[in-house]
Parts: structure tokens; C-alpha cells; sequence
């Protein structure tokens, strides 16, 4: 994934770009070259009868009203096939991006390994295994000994004794671990007992809803606070795990995970704060929690790491911010937080699907004045154009939509759009999309 050090486009000459912070290099796009063309009504297409008078009626109304046309033409067409989709919220129905925007509670994410792991274990039976079995006997055997022989043991054995332990095996491991963490026992025995319930928490369902009745959330909220970097990351990683569980959500809330969970998100190691990230997420869709979740502080720590983590660091915290977002105090507390710089780097940068997140995120916070504002400053309206005219079918939609809110009450922002050569991209893509709703070809939903 490209930095946001690394992202910058080289500097162009033409106006609109000196004003902006995303630059372009010199001969990168043909945009501006086109729009001059269409202006003048010159044709350089190879089928000059074909396409001839439609520059002519381009370049007789480069206007306001061409711009709003266009873009609003476009729009209706991206949401004509939704119109008759049975959700209530058509609009959330087209920013589901990808899996990572979609589903979360079956487990269709990929915000993170852990995640992934977990959703094909949920949804399948235990793969075959080499060799023997093992024995009942030597899964009791296993679990007597504790925490330590299992933290010890390899991940593959300590998986497979996991997978086939009945709940009448677990449950005393599972008071245990509670115990331990509950009293005044030394930091390296949390630890261990924290990584256990990360383990069991992984892999089942029922394991999951033993834990969550078990006292065992509790316990586990100190750690989020631990000096020690290992059993801080295991305490979040095995709430994260906890709250893919429907009936633990509440319970976690509860007990005041949310703040402790923030401060692992600005303390913690690399995977603590991707994880910590995912866990706000599985939270936050308690309605309620999102604004619970805004007010303890999580925005600006989710904007560093999108900013300055690592791909799926990135991922997991534009994820975040999107669902946090869909409340207007936390789209104020992201243009405020300086969201909107990383973002338009991220949009500019392409490729991987985070350029697509990014838009979506974007598009979200152009639903307010001040995001507006920032996103225009920063130089978006030359990365949504770039992203119109070079970048894959569904990130160009979200590059409309945002578009379309910049523009729509703002004839310097209209202005802004066609300097930047906005208008032969538009008007191909306002074609390809009329063609799809005839066709009635649908998005695909995800």
C-alpha cells in the first residue's frame, strides 16, 4: 500500500491543480487536452462522424446546468437498478463497497486475518486432520494441565484440541482463565490466561457464548490498559473474537470496553490497534455505540492508523471510520481529526481496493459543509476526476457521488470541475451508465 508520504502526484501548471494539494505530472492525463477540444468543437476522434456532433453540443453548453446534467444523470442511473431492491435504505445499498462494508455478522469481512480465519472455521466443519484423532482422554488431559500447556504447545495442536473439546471439557479452563484474571496474579500468567480465551473465543460459537457468560469479559478489560504489549494485544483480540458473538455485544459494552479499547488503539502494538479497530467495529454496530464510541475519543487514533498503518491496517480503519460515520458528530469529529488529507492521498494513490474505501469514506463526509470545504482543499476534486476517468467501474461511481455533492450547491466547485477537464470523462461514463439502465443490467449486490 502506498503511504501517505509517497502518495503526492507530481505538480502540473494548469490553475486549478496550483491550488489544490494533489499535483499531477505533466502529460498524466489528456483530460484538460480533451476538454480544450470539446470547447472549441474540434474533433480528433478516429470515427469523426460518429462523434463530431456530440462534441458540438458538449462544447455549446459547458455550463452549470451541463455539469449538474451530467453528474445528475449519472447518479440516476447508478441507483435506477436499486429502486426496486426490497432494503429500505437504497443509498446503503450502493455504498457497500465490498465485503468489508457488508454482511459483517456472517462473517463475509476481511478486515482483518483474524476475522478471516475465523469466518472459514464458523462457517465449515473442522478440516480433516492428519493422522489419528485424538483421543477424549488426551483432550481432557490437555485442558487439565491449563492455559500454560496449551499457550505453550504448537498452534496447530493447541487448534486441534480446541476443535474437538466438548463444552463440558472447556468449562472449567474457561473459569479458570477468569480466575486468573480476576485476581493478583502475576502479569505472565494473564497473559497466558488472556491468550487462551483468545484461542477458544476463535474458534467457536459456543465457546464464545461459555466465555461471555462466564465473567470472563470482565476480567478481561483491564489488560486493554497493560503495560505488557502481549497481554494488552491478547486481552483485544480476544474481545474482538467475543463480539463476533450476537449475544456478547452488549455485555462487552457493558463493561466499559469501549474507552479501554481506544486507548489500545493509540497504544498498542501493530496488531492491537488493527484488532482494536475491528472490535469497535463489531461494536459500533449497536447503533447506540457509535456515538458512545465517538465521544471516547476512537476517530483521531483511527485516522493516524489509516494515515500511517500498515494495508490491512489501513483497511481496518477505513472500514471503521465508514460505519462511525453514518453519525454526523463523528463525520465532524473526522474532517476535524484531518481524515479528509489521507483520504484524498489514498484516492489518488489507487489500486488494492483501499482507493475505493477511501472514496466511500469520502463521499460520506461530503455529506456536511465543513467536509465539503476540506475535501475541496485538499485537492479531492483532481482525485475524483483522475478516479472518473482512470479508475475501476465501482470506485468511478463513489467518485460521482462525491461529485455530485461537492458541485451541486457550489458554482465554484462547478468551475473547479471543468478546468480540471471533467467533462469527456462524464459524458462517456454518463453514456455507459444510460446503456446498463436501458439494458437494465443491475450492480452487483455484495
Amino acid at each position: 500500500m502506498v503511504s501517505s508520504a509517497d502518495s503526492k502526484i507530481p505538480s502540473s501548471p494548469s490553475p486549478c491543480s496550483s491550488s489544490t494539494r494533489i499535483q499531477r505530472s505533466h502529460g498524466r492525463s489528456m483530460r484538460t487536452i480533451r476538454s480544450n477540444i470539446f470547447q472549441s468543437g474540434l474533433d480528433c476522434s478516429p470515427e469523426p462522424s460518429a462523434i463530431a456532433s456530440r462534441s458540438v453540443a458538449v462544447s455549446e453548453n459547458l455550463t452549470d446546468s451541463v455539469i449538474d446534467f451530467r453528474l445528475g444523470e449519472l447518479t440516476a442511473g447508478f441507483m435506477a437498478s436499486a429502486e426496486n431492491a426490497p432494503s429500505s435504505d437504497k443509498t446503503t445499498d450502493l455504498l457497500e463497497l465490498s465485503q468489508d462494508f457488508s454482511d459483517f455478522s456472517s462473517f463475509n469481512s476481511d478486515i482483518s486475518g483474524e476475522l478471516q480465519r475465523l469466518a472459514s472455521l464458523c462457517q465449515s466443519e473442522a478440516p480433516p486432520r492428519a493422522g489419528e484423532p485424538l483421543a477424549d482422554c488426551e483432550v481432557r488431559e490437555a485442558v487439565r494441565l491449563g492455559p500454560g500447556f496449551l499457550a505453550a504447545s504448537d498452534v496447530a495442536a493447541s487448534t486441534e484440541i480446541v476443535e474437538v473439546a466438548s463444552l463440558e471439557i472447556v468449562e472449567p479452563m474457561v473459569r479458570s482463565c477468569a480466575e486468573i484474571l480476576d485476581s493478583s496474579t502475576p502479569i505472565e500468567e494473564k497473559r497466558t490466561a488472556a491468550a487462551m480465551l483468545r484461542l477458544l473465543a476463535k474458534h467457536r460459537s459456543d465457546f464464545r457464548e461459555l466465555i461471555g457468560s462466564s465473567g470472563a469479559i470482565q476480567a478481561l478489560i483491564p489488560l486493554l490498559r497493560s503495560t505488557d504489549p502481549a497481554a494488552q494485544e491478547n486481552a483485544v483480540t480476544a474481545l474482538l473474537n467475543l463480539s463476533l458473538e450476537e449475544s456478547n455485544k452488549l455485555p462487552i459494552t457493558a463493561s466499559g470496553a469501549i474507552k479501554p479499547l481506544v486507548y489500545a488503539l493509540r497504544t498498542g502494538t501493530i496488531t492491537a490497534k488493527q484488532n482494536a479497530a475491528c472490535a469497535l467495529l463489531s461494536l459500533s454496530m449497536i447503533e447506540d455505540n457509535r456515538i458512545t464510541i465517538g465521544i471516547c475519543g476512537a476517530i483521531p487514533p483511527l485516522v493516524s492508523l489509516m494515515a500511517n498503518g500498515s494495508s490491512r491496517g489501513k483497511k481496518d480503519a477505513l472500514t471503521t471510520l465508514y460505519k462511525l460515520c453514518t453519525v454526523r458528530q463523528n463525520k465532524e469529529r473526522a474532517v476535524t481529526a484531518g481524515a479528509v488529507s489521507p483520504l484524498v492521498e489514498l484516492v489518488g494513490a489507487g489500486g488494492g481496493g483501499t482507493a475505493e474505501k477511501a472514496m466511500v469514506v469520502l463521499s460520506s463526509l461530503a455529506a456536511i459543509p465543513e467536509g465539503r470545504d476540506a475535501i475541496v482543499q485538499e485537492g479531492g476534486i483532481p482525485a475524483l476526476v483522475e478516479a472518473i476517468e482512470d479508475g475501476p467501474a465501482r470506485g468511478k461511481e463513489f467518485a460521482v457521488l462525491t461529485l455530485l455533492q461537492l458541485c451541486a450547491d457550489s458554482p465554484r466547485n462547478r468551475g473547479l470541475l471543468v478546468r480540471e477537464g471533467a467533462i469527456p470523462p462524464l459524458v462517456a461514463l454518463s453514456q455507459s451508465a444510460s446503456s446498463r439502465s436501458k439494458h437494465k443490467v443491475s450492480f452487483p449486490r455484495r
